[in-house]
């Protein structure tokens, strides 16, 4: 108890003894019969109203001195605690203890604007279950219309909520609801109430509530705006996890420079791309984290700074001590805050270098095998391991390479000479859709109807050795006379094996077995600009082409001649 409160006491105390003490002179001046001096009767009763007046002034002081406490540990109570739930039972235990309340209810405001019940306690401090937490609804909203707080010491007789069905069918007598407001905003009511009990409601309870309800529309509304924070401050941060997680995710290097041309954020693919660690990257200027690059990209950075501008898809070869030759794309761009301010730039940087080998050896591959072909192979679906079938096998070579390479005193220019036949040979294969196997010398090998069906393969075969007889008589009006060399073609028709042939770190997609050696027989007994096929090549193209048979021809490794025709053109 403080001080202030223990004075009052011992004041009243005091008072009420000196009244009894007046009461008790009076009584025995009264009772005799000596004569006082006029007015002394009169002036002890004074006294005694004057005592009554100062003692009820104490009363009053005392009671506004134990509200005025109350309120005070209220507002330590219910501003102890940021949690939405426990501030709003706080606040109704403190009521229904206040008001000596049989029940008490705390109503908020929901998104939609309607006012639901938060929280209801009983007068031993327990939650309320739904079945016994009927209300008067009038009440309720009559507070909530006018924002003023509403006392009946019996509602069964109170003519402001007369014929309301709550009120009778629920037993309601004394009931007390007060606002609650932040600002002049209604953010919900306070209620409690007694179904057995009349008169317990006084202005005294409702003047206290009401001064009560400020404090706990506060605390109420902090707490909500702390709950509304975390959950916020949780979005926020699962927000942020996740661009973290995606932008540590991206396989283009991320870079963002200030005006200053310092880096300020980088991501793995960066440390990756550039062989440096983020301590490395981030907080050093730009020209020392792409040393290797700065002369070429320094004056992009500035056209982006100068004229808030993009650049795209700026490609930089370079040597880097730790990697040798690498290619790099940049895509440069001004780096924008939410108020479309430039505040930097930002850099999105891809390692080439993988990409850019890997298409040299596209461009290689598709020098042998045709790009039509290359499109419909599966790389999954290739496996080391040979596939019986049916082809038709071509081989070209140069006639007098030889003796042609003997008096040429310049390797340079043989090498010259022979490539640019062997580029139409290979031309005239890759335009019929062939597979080029392998060059062999001043030789080709080809094959068609793999690793891709071809119904005509054995025609394609044909055309191909037509193409490349018109190829080498228009690459005559190139070359010096000296220069000019002859062809000569075999094509033979029948099974070989196909498949990739080698072991995991080297492989070749080459066809093996007797088809693949009876065309090579055969191109090697072929004469001088002259294209030879088999009969069983013939047979499958004699409707579309015309012939001259030739001698049988003599081919090692057989018993019997070949049957072998010259093709002369096609019908």
């Amino acid at each position: 108890m403080s001080q202030e409160l223990t004075k009052t006491i011992k004041a009243t105390e005091q008072l009420s003894l000196l009244k009894q003490a007046i009461i008790k002179t009076r009584t025995t001046l009264q009772a005799t019969r000596f004569e006082f001096p006029s007015g002394t009767l009169e002036g002890l009763s004074q006294s005694e109203s004057n005592i009554d007046r100062l003692t009820r002034a104490v009363a009053g002081m005392e009671a506004q001195y134990s509200q005025l406490s109350s309120l005070a540990e209220i507002g330590q109570v219910v501003n102890s605690s940021l949690d939405l739930d426990e501030v709003l039972r706080i606040v109704m235990d403190t009521i229904v203890r206040l008001t000596k309340a049989e029940r008490g209810f705390l109503m908020l405001r929901d998104e939609s604007g309607q006012m639901v019940s938060r929280t209801a306690r009983n007068w031993e401090q327990e939650s309320i279950n739904s079945s016994e937490s009927a209300v008067s609804r009038t009440v309720i909203q009559k507070v909530i219309d006018s924002g003023e707080a509403i006392v009946t010491t019996n509602a069964q007789e109170d003519p402001r909520l007369s014929g309301q069905e709550s009120i009778v069918a629920y037993n309601l007598r004394s009931i007390l609801c007060v606002p609650l407001k932040v600002k002049n905003d209604l953010i919900g009511v306070l209620y409690a109430d007694n179904r057995i009990r009349s008169g317990i409601f006084q202005d005294n309870e409702r003047d206290l509530l009401v001064a009560f309800s400020n404090q706990a529309a506060v605390a109420i509304e902090n707490a909500r705006l702390f709950t509304s924070l975390k959950h916020t401050l949780a979005e926020v941060t699962g927000l942020k996890n996740l661009m973290d997680n995606i932008f540590a995710s991206i396989t283009s290097g991320v870079i963002t420079t200030n005006f200053t041309d310092q880096v300020t954020l980088a991501n793995r693919a960066a440390e990756k791309i550039l062989g440096q660690t983020m301590l490395e990257i981030v907080g050093r200027n730009l020209d020392d984290v792409l040393a290797s690059v700065s002369k070429d990209i320094t004056p992009h950075m500035a056209e982006v700074r100068q004229k808030d501008t993009l650049v795209v898809d700026l490609e930089l070869s370079h040597n880097l001590s730790a990697r040798g030759n690498v290619d790099w794309r940049f895509n440069l761009s001004p780096l924008k805050d939410a108020a479309q301010k430039t505040q930097g730039v930002a850099i999105v940087l891809d390692d080439l270098t993988e990409r850019k080998k890997l298409e040299a050896q596209r461009r290689l591959f598709e020098r042998m095998v045709s790009p039509a072909v290359i499109e419909q192979l599966n790389p999954d679906s290739l496996q080391l391991g040979g596939k019986r079938g049916e082809i038709t096998a071509l081989f070209a070579d140069v006639r007098g390479f030889t003796s042609f390479a003997e008096k040429q005193s310049s390797p340079e220019k043989l090498v010259q000479i022979l490539n640019r036949y062997l580029a139409r040979m290979a031309e005239a294969v890759l335009s019929e859709e062939g597979t080029i196997d392998k060059f062999m010398g001043d030789a080709i090998m080809a094959w068609y109807n793999a690793p891709i069906p071809q119904k005509d393969h054995t025609l394609r075969a044909v055309k191909t050795a037509l193409t490349l007889r018109a190829s080498v008589e228009a690459l005559y009006k190139e070359l010096p006379p000296e220069a000019h060399l002859a062809f000569g073609v075999g094509i033979h028709y029948g099974e070989a094996v196909l498949g990739l042939i080698g072991t995991e770190k080297r492989i070749e997609y080459t066809a093996i077995g007797d088809t693949v050696n009876t065309a090579k027989r055969i191109q090697e007994n072929s004469q001088k600009n002259q294209i030879v096929i088999s009969r069983a090549a013939y047979e499958r193209v004699k409707k579309e082409i015309n012939v001259n048979p030739l001698t049988a021809m003599p081919v090692k490794g057989k018993a019997d001649p070949l049957e072998v025709f010259e093709v002369l053109g096609l019908k």
